[in-house]
């Protein structure tokens, strides 16, 4: 069958193009020992432009995009983020990235295999159709929808299931890794069960929280870890004045403070830091993508005793001196995955939220017309919104 879309090539010029696609139905396995299944039909309605999309874009520049494209293709349909319609259900879904051979997605191992809509060995959303499997296309709850509509704020929402539901996982594993690396410090100190203890470690865990970066992951981060720790210090830090619009709403959303390091040495920004938390950080999230995360945390001794740092970034390399390291006993993670529990969760919060709020939105003859100079010029340039969506089907939005 033939749609179009917008795809990525192997092209030092045209990495990214908008045109006609063959799409066929390849049957898909979820999980593992499940069985595989043909897909569905669906149609994109809205679509999310995510910063794996720009990277994979420099990667086709690059000529390194091969193992992305799926098997017997030269392109990638890209898109992974958003909300499409199914015809022969007549409803909205939201699709489920990731799929695969492996028993639970967020602890994927060597001799597993998996796929990633619009990013790994499966074709996207930006397209005019395309197959899902069945079993991962996800129910939006009622309320939202009305005359084959689905209402435009919501859809907007919707566009940040695949991060924010990332987010609930990196919550999850702070918790579990905090709750283990801690409790015996709990139960010395307050004379406690192991009960009690693992429920103080992963409560204090949070005590003192930095975000280093300001983006949406460092937003959500901070959303999520307020939801469940209401008593958390979090202390977002990066370069963007106090006064900037998302600063104030990642602030309000939050509940946290802020630290503008703009112009600043790593020594003064280390310093100011800790000032501002009055003690070293408990747990450090690093969401940048610059080198500085890894030096600020340790060598520069932002990260305190027992503390944990949770590599979020995509890029840099994580260095650290092994002999404060090993007696500070700090620990180090790094996971970017969610199950589909969190993706449905992420879909019954983001409803509820005002994140719709930091999304603009492009227009699709814009975006297609140009793809490669609406990403440089419109979509990953400095004064874009925080998140820039395209409406690909106008019929399916109220």
């Amino acid at each position: 069958m033939k749609t179009f879309a917008t795809y990525f090539q192997n092209d030092p010029v045209r990495p990214l193009v908008y045109g006609e696609a063959e799409i066929d139905d390849r049957k898909r396995r979820r999980l593992r020992g499940e069985e595989e299944k043909p897909g569905i039909l669906a149609e994109s309605v809205i679509v999310g432009f995510c910063g794996t999309d720009h990277e994979l874009m420099r990667m086709g520049q690059a000529g390194k995009l091969g193992p992305k494209f799926p098997e017997g293709r030269d392109r990638l349909i890209n898109g992974h983020e958003g909300v499409v319609y199914v015809p022969s259900e007549d409803r909205f879904a939201i699709v489920l990235i990731r799929g695969g051979n492996s028993y639970d997605p967020t602890r994927y191992t060597e001799e597993e295999s998996y796929f990633e809509y619009g990013c790994d060995q499966a074709d996207g959303l930006f397209s005019d159709r395309n197959y899902y499997h069945p079993d991962m296309l996800l129910h939006i709850p009622d309320g939202y929808t009305k005359d084959g509509r689905i209402d435009l704020e919501a859809a907007k929402k919707l566009v940040f299931c695949d991060p924010y539901a990332c987010m609930l996982f990196q919550r999850e594993r702070m918790e579990d890794l905090g709750e283990a690396h801690n409790f015996r410090v709990e139960m010395a100190k307050h004379h406690c069960s192991e009960e009690e203890a693992r429920r103080l470690a992963k409560d204090h865990l949070f005590d003192r929280t930095v975000i280093f970066g300001l983006g949406t992951t460092g937003m959500f981060i901070g959303d999520l870890i307020r939801q469940n720790h209401p008593d958390a210090d979090i202390l977002f830090v990066g370069r963007s004045p106090a006064s900037a619009a998302k600063v104030t709403f990642a602030c309000e959303t939050a509940r946290a403070r802020y630290l503008s390091t703009d112009g600043m040495t790593e020594e003064e920004q280390a310093a100011e830091i800790t000032r501002s938390l009055q003690g070293r950080a408990t747990v450090f999230i690093g969401v940048s993508g610059t080198a500085m995360e890894h030096r600020i945390a340790f060598a520069r001794g932002v990260l305190g005793n027992n503390g944990i740092y949770n590599s979020f970034s995509l890029g840099p390399q994580v260095t650290y001196d092994t002999m404060p390291f090993g007696f500070q006993n700090q620990l180090i993670f790094g996971s970017i995955n969610f199950r589909q529990s969190h993706m449905e969760e992420a879909i019954r919060l983001l409803l509820k939220s005002r994140y719709n709020e930091i999304v603009g939105l492009i227009g699709r003859e814009e975006f297609t017309k140009d793809p490669i100079a609406a990403y440089e010029e419109r979509i990953y340039v400095k004064n874009a919104p925080m998140k820039t969506a395209v409406i690909w089907n106008p019929k399916y939005i109220g």
